[in-house]
C-alpha cells in the first residue's frame, strides 16, 4: 500500500500498469477496493494512479466541510507526489465532477479527459441530489436508488435480467450504511461538496480532447447533462451507451472504447 501526504492529509493510493499516465477519479462513496476490476482492466494498457478520496476508504477523514476545490487540489497534489507534470484523467460520476474542477483549475496538466456519467452543475444541469436519499425510509430509499441506477429497472425487468439484478444487489450492499460514525461522516461530507458542484461558467476553458460518456437510461446523470458538457468544451465528443449510471459495466463496448481514447 502507498500513502501520499497531500494538503496535510494522508491519501491512500495505488499505481499499476504500464503505458500513458492516467489518473482515475472514483464516484460517490466508492473506494479503490470496490473498483479494483476496472483498475485492473485499465492497467493492461495504461499506467494508472487512483486514490481513495478524502473521507473515504483508507484515506484520512479530515474535519469538514469539504469543497470540490479541495478534491481537485487533492488530485493535483497526488500528481505532484507521483512526479507527473501532466497526464490523462478519467472521472466516474462524482469523480467526473472532480475531473472537471481539476481541468478548469489546471488545464495545462490534463492531456486528455474522459468524463463518465457526470454533470457540469449550474445551468448545464446537476446530477440527482444523492444527499436527499438519507432522509428516506430504507424500503423507499432502495426503490428510488434502483430506479435512479437505471430507469428500466422495474421488478419485472430485474426478474428476467439476472445480471442487472446482481448489479442492483451489489450497489445496495455498497450503500448499506455499514461502517463507523467517522466513515459515515466522511461520506456525508463528500455528498455535501457534491451538491455545490458547478463548473458551467468555466467548463469552456478545458482545451484538451474530451470524451463524454453517458448511459441512455441513467437517472442520476441524464444524457442531457452530458450533451450540455459537450456543447461547451471545444474538443469534446459524446458517446451514449446502453445502460444506466453503471453503463461502463453494462455495455461491453463502453470501457474498452474509453481505454482506447485514454491510450491514444
Amino acid at each position: 500500500m502507498s500513502y501520499a501526504l497531500v494538503n496535510r492529509i494522508e491519501l491512500y493510493y495505488k499505481r499499476a500498469g504500464d503505458g500513458p499516465p492516467v489518473l482515475f477519479l472514483n464516484g460517490s462513496g466508492s473506494t479503490l477496493a470496490q473498483v479494483a476490476p476496472l483498475l485492473a482492466m485499465m492497467a493492461g494498457t495504461l499506467d494508472v494512479v487512483a486514490h481513495d478520496q478524502r473521507g473515504l476508504g483508507r484515506s484520512a477523514i479530515p474535519p469538514g466541510p469539504y469543497t470540490m476545490a479541495d478534491y481537485a487540489s487533492d488530485a493535483l497534489g497526488l500528481l505532484d507526489a507521483v512526479g507527473w507534470a501532466s497526464c490523462r484523467v478519467v472521472g466516474v460520476s462524482f469523480g467526473g465532477m472532480v475531473a472537471q474542477e481539476l481541468a478548469v483549475t489546471a488545464p495545462e496538466r490534463v492531456e486528455r479527459l474522459a468524463l463518465l456519467c457526470t454533470s457540469p452543475g449550474g445551468g448545464g444541469g446537476a446530477s440527482y441530489p444523492l444527499h436527499e436519499l438519507a432522509s428516506l425510509a430504507p424500503k423507499e430509499r432502495a426503490a428510488v436508488s434502483t430506479a435512479l441506477l437505471d430507469s428500466r429497472f422495474t421488478d419485472d425487468w430485474l426478474a428476467t435480467h439476472p445480471g442487472d439484478r446482481m448489479l442492483v444487489n451489489a450497489m445496495a450492499q455498497r450503500g448499506s450504511g455499514d461502517g463507523s460514525d467517522e466513515e459515515r461522516r466522511g461520506h456525508a461530507e463528500q455528498l455535501e461538496a457534491r451538491r455545490h458542484h458547478d463548473v458551467w461558467d468555466r467548463i469552456g476553458l478545458i482545451p484538451c480532447p474530451t470524451l463524454v460518456a453517458a448511459g441512455r437510461f441513467d437517472g442520476i446523470a441524464p444524457v442531457a447533462n452530458s450533451e450540455a458538457i459537450v456543447s461547451r468544451i471545444p474538443d469534446a465528443s459524446l458517446h451514449v451507451y446502453e445502460g444506466g449510471h453503471a453503463f461502463f459495466v453494462q455495455d461491453g463496448h463502453a470501457f474498452p472504447e474509453i481505454i482506447d481514447f485514454l491510450a491514444s
